[in-house]
């Protein structure tokens, strides 16, 4: 069970660099459906181990030039009132219920991430094309503040979805950055991975407060999250734009077709 463990945080902190989802995607699936814990506790223990994977994953991008730190601090704080708010909601709801709401948001989020790999595969207008290093198109002035606009929405729905779900809120995040800010993706990734590094602290408090946290568990998945999330950036820096998309759009179907199943099937369905 301990080498399981550690293999289930080394491929969580992969996923984290790779992606920019904080790793919790897999982690809570496979804490009740592989480890056999509580679904309350797959929520919460993924979150404190989020933190030094998304922070090693962020630095590695930084260097890069591939992550906007305001941005992801400005969605990060406005997320971290969302992120309590769903801490607490998950205990009222209970673990089952928790996790499909977790299989319906991660198909939509799949779905999305298909459509921009379609779109992506269409013909550039010329002035538009996307690049690694930057905002796809020029930001004039007058976007300023419709943007700001944009990351405060992004912040409430990654907050709530991170202390809801133990997702670490990435896969909200990198798509809604994509689609609404026209980052690049790579770029976007490495945005996200800031805000989830610093919106997994006011969650993990919640869930810890809760009783949601093991800390044994915890400590066991982050022996592998920071090596996994250093090979996870370095496997991102030759893929194209493209790839990583469809790379996640892919996992994220993956994944929520796995959860929706086994929850269908302890239903009785």
């Amino acid at each position: 069970m301990t080498v399981a463990t550690i293999l289930v945080g080394l491929a969580s902190g992969i996923l984290s660099g790779v992606f920019g989802i904080g790793g919790g995607l897999l982690t809570t699936p496979a804490i009740t459906l592989l480890l056999g814990y509580p679904a309350l506790i797959a929520v919460g223990t993924p979150l404190p181990v989020i933190v030094p994977g998304a922070l090693t994953g962020a630095i590695a991008y930084h260097r890069r030039g591939l992550a906007d730190v305001r941005a992801g601090l400005t969605i990060a704080l406005v997320g971290s009132i969302g992120t309590v708010a769903g801490a607490g909601l998950s205990r009222l709801v209970g673990g089952r219920f928790v996790m499909i709401v977790t299989a319906v948001v991660i198909a939509g989020a799949a779905i999305d991430m298909l459509l921009q790999h379609r779109a992506a595969a269409s013909p550039a207008v010329p002035g538009e094309a996307e690049s690694d290093e930057g905002l796809a198109g020029v930001v004039r002035a007058s976007d300023i503040r419709p943007r700001a606009r944009t990351y405060v929405a992004i912040g409430v729905a990654a907050g709530l979805y991170s202390g809801f779900l133990g997702l670490g809120g990435g896969f909200v995040i990198v798509p809604a950055l994509t689609r609404w800010c026209g980052m690049s993706v790579k770029r976007a990734i490495g945005t996200s991975l800031v805000t989830v590094a610093a919106l997994a602290v006011p969650g993990t408090l919640a869930h810890w407060y809760l009783g949601h946290v093991d800390w044994t568990l915890a400590a066991l998945l982050a022996i592998g999250v920071v090596p996994g999330a250093v090979i996870g950036a370095r496997l991102t820096r030759r893929a194209s734009d493209r790839s990583v998309r469809l790379g996640f759009a892919l996992l994220l179907a993956c994944v929520g077709a796995w959860l929706a199943i086994s929850q269908l099937v302890g239903l009785g369905v």
